[in-house]
């Protein structure tokens, strides 16, 4: 089949990774599957010309509003994978939420990321019973990249002489609901009481919507606060391959979102082996076991107790990192998730 994946294509975010490998999965079996980035059309009457010129089969779609709603009424059958702020946020906006149970009722199937999400799905919208597959993200092995990490370290203000130095990175977005600056006043206290801890927020400085840069006063505010922080670095987006090679050096990985679907950030870090503490919320809390796979904060002071009692019992960071790469290895499993979506496109048919 020729099929059109809709989905938001910025470069090096989660959906735009998970878009990619779920491209692979589907043309490794024949099929044709073109991504185009949801931000690029205005209304489902673009993505009809576009279907009509390029003579799609079928159509994919990840983000149930973002991606879906341009598929509402085509005449080529539809599938839909859950994103995350969707059911998370999404939802609770009226309009939204009526736009995207039209879209789930017209869908052939939909993909959740996990159970919970499944369950919140099926709590607004009971029609899509029997519709619902839950599939974990998949995660593929990153290949060895040269990296120098010194150079990295010379690229911030970090103090490498610092004895016995522990960097935790923060991997997002400057966006609202990856709240980046949630750890930066507590860290930085703690920071003054242990020099040698440092935080680096690493990911894009600007989220744009249709070429339109979405709350540049929140950017500014992010750096401003940040300038002011000490232990507290922003450094802007970078490729995958360096980003997996700064994670295999620091000392954990971070996320402190205030909704999330499913992180590929935390998934990548726990199969590189590095310890990640994560804000306690649904979709991290859906992944990571607290104290066995990773540690859960409900708030910045709870973070910094957890992380101090990291860096200092070298026997729990070690049973984090072992049972994390066991969980997954066997809960996100690459062939898993190619053989689902693979088995899924013979719904669109």
């Amino acid at each position: 089949m020729r099929i059109l994946f809709l989905a938001v294509l910025r470069a090096h975010t989660g959906n735009a990774v998970t878009a990619a490998r779920i491209r692979n999965h589907l043309e490794a079996v024949g099929h044709t599957c073109i991504l185009k980035d949801a931000l690029d059309f205005e209304s489902s009457t673009a993505v009809a010309s576009l279907i009509g010129i390029e003579k799609f089969e079928a159509a994919l779609a990840l983000h149930l509003y973002r991606g879906g709603r341009l598929l509402q009424g085509q005449r080529i059958p539809f599938g839909i994978i859950f994103g995350g702020t969707d059911i998370n946020e999404d939802i609770d906006h009226e309009e939204k939420k009526q736009i995207m149970g039209i879209v789930l009722e017209e869908a052939r199937f939909a993909v959740a990321f996990t159970e919970s999400m499944k369950e919140m799905a099926l709590n607004k919208w009971p029609h899509a019973k029997g519709k619902i597959h839950v599939q974990s993200q998949g995660i593929s092995t990153m290949p060895n990249v040269t990296f120098n990490w010194n150079t990295f370290l010379q690229n911030t203000e970090i103090n490498r002489s610092a004895d016995n130095l522990h960097i935790f990175i923060l991997i997002c977005g400057l966006r609202r609901v990856k709240d980046p600056l949630y750890l930066v006043d507590a860290f930085s206290e703690w920071h003054r009481e242990e020099p040698n801890v440092y935080m680096v927020i690493v990911g894009p400085e600007q989220v744009f919507c249709n070429r339109i840069q979405v709350d540049p006063v929140f950017t500014r505010e992010v750096k401003a606060r940040v300038k002011r922080a000490s232990g507290v670095q922003l450094m802007g987006e970078m490729s995958r391959e360096d980003l997996h090679a700064i994670v295999k050096n620091c000392f954990a990985v971070v996320n402190s979102s205030i909704s999330e679907g499913m992180s590929a950030a935390v998934l990548e870090a726990m199969d590189l082996e590095v310890p990640v503490l994560v804000r306690n919320i649904p979709g991290n809390a859906a992944i990571v076991k607290h104290e066995e796979t990773g540690l859960l904060f409900s708030h910045p002071q709870e973070f910094v107790q957890l992380a101090t009692r990291l860096v200092n019992d070298p026997a729990l960071e070690k049973k984090i990192v072992t049972k994390g790469k066991e969980y997954v290895r066997l809960c996100h499993s690459w062939k898993s998730e190619r053989d689902t979506y693979q088995n899924l496109m013979w719904k669109l048919q």
